[in-house]
């Protein structure tokens, strides 16, 4: 006999959530290794699609209490986009 379980509306989001962060990664990996420029565009618009249900289940457990996060600072946000911006130019020598 099986047993029924039965997860609570915070269980599910959590797993919504946990679902959607890993479709948008193996989307992002196949994007990658496209060579197809149609398909490439395609993938491109269902990442988007999914980046924002993904973002509307955060914010929904945020809300909710069930996320929470520490706002970055402005001066870590500035740090983080000129290490990234140098690692972008380093790249492109």
């Amino acid at each position: 006999m099986q047993q029924q379980v039965n997860l609570t509306e915070q269980e599910m989001m959590n797993d919504a959530l946990s679902s959607e962060k890993q479709i948008i990664s193996a989307y992002g990996t196949f994007l990658a290794e496209s060579t197809c420029e149609n398909l490439r565009q395609e993938m491109a618009k269902i990442i988007n699609d999914k980046q924002q249900i993904q973002y509307e289940i955060f914010d929904t457990m945020k809300q909710k209490g069930w996320y929470n996060v520490k706002n970055a600072n402005l001066s870590d946000v500035q740090t983080a986009t000129q290490k990234y911006q140098n690692i972008k130019q380093n790249m492109m020598q």
